[in-house]
């Protein structure tokens, strides 16, 4: 048997068991690439790569809703040769454990601060989000402005975004209730054996269901082994739980509250947005018309702010123009100077 026959057999062992669900083999199958880091009765997994400097910031990956740090797979490595740069998963995804609920913004943000300050990597940080990431990106800005030193936002979401849910067109934050956001909880995790078993059935079916799409394009596109350890990911129950946020409408009206303001002030920031069309179907120019204004609007949350049009891109553009990624964070970083 040749190299790439021995290859190809261990991937389809690889997907075999991954897609039976088998959890207690995925340890086994697949060790995190990073570390494991107590946050306070959980653990969350942080790979920090590069060389630490005084002089350069470190770099802090922040993935979107229903994906984790295996999505900056191109990028993470070619940043390392020029900065010290941190992928991780937030609680429920990926190799982390569950954490406390409800899943906040705040509650991501103070996660992730204490998850980098336990791990020994100190601010100010230049924040990466891409889509819903920008969202808790900003959210981690308007808790820690002193530990943000710059962003960069790829095809970020925009709190005031029109969705097409359940058949109709909406805007999550025109449901908030003006309800106070609960604190961060800084104990307590949710263990599996808390959930009810009709929750859990539910959870286990919509992982099945993410997991059958785990590597639709344009992940498709990403090694092959990082496909497989996609699909055993999203093959869990607790990934379908990390976007349990009932107050996501308030914190979406929050930061609507503050990008006028200019949040970070004369600290860098590149926007980069999608250069293929967004939307099909009905209201598709007036939907495209509405995204192009809000993704200049977020420009305007740094007075050195800057867009680009990532030409050819959709929305992941982390896997369909890496280097473009890659440019704006080293761009943000001279700019500190």
């Amino acid at each position: 048997m040749n190299h790439f026959s021995q290859r190809l057999l261990l991937l389809i062992i690889y997907f075999s068991i991954a897609l039976r669900g088998v959890a207690q083999d995925a340890p086994l199958l697949h060790p995190p690439p990073g570390r494991l880091v107590d946050v306070g009765g959980w653990k969350l997994q942080l790979n920090c790569t590069g060389t630490k400097s005084e002089t350069r910031p470190t770099v802090v990956l922040e993935a979107g809703a229903g994906d984790f740090s295996a999505t900056w797979t191109f990028v993470q490595p070619k940043v390392a040769s020029f900065a010290r740069v941190c992928s991780y998963d937030r609680g429920d995804s990926g190799w982390s454990d569950l954490g406390p609920h409800p899943r906040t913004f705040h509650q991501i943000a103070y996660e992730l601060r204490t998850l980098l300050k336990n791990a020994g990597e100190y601010g100010p940080f230049v924040l990466v989000g891409h889509s819903f990431g920008g969202l808790y990106a900003r959210t981690f800005l308007m808790e820690y402005p002193q530990d943000v030193a710059g962003m960069v936002l790829v095809d970020s979401a925009h709190e005031n975004e029109l969705l097409f849910t359940n058949g109709r067109f909406t805007r999550i934050i025109e449901s908030a209730q003006q309800r106070p956001v609960p604190p961060a909880q800084t104990s307590h995790p949710l263990r599996e054996s808390e959930i009810p078993a009709d929750i859990m059935r539910a959870l286990t079916e919509s992982a099945r269901q993410m997991a059958r799409a785990a590597n639709d394009p344009p992940y498709n596109k990403l090694p092959p082994e990082i496909q497989v350890i996609r699909t055993w990911a999203m093959s869990q129950p607790k990934h379908a739980a990390a976007s349990d946020n009932p107050f996501e409408p308030e914190e979406r009206a929050a930061l609507l509250a503050t990008i006028h303001s200019t949040p970070l002030g004369d600290r860098p920031l590149v926007v980069l947005t999608r250069g293929n069309p967004v939307y099909v179907g009905d209201l598709r120019e007036q939907r495209q018309k509405e995204r192009d204004e809000q993704q200049k609007e977020l420009v305007a949350l740094s007075r050195k702010g800057e867009q680009r049009i990532v030409m050819g891109s959709d929305h992941e553009i982390q896997i369909d123009a890496p280097d473009a990624v890659v440019r704006a964070i080293r761009d943000v970083i001279s700019g500190l100077k």
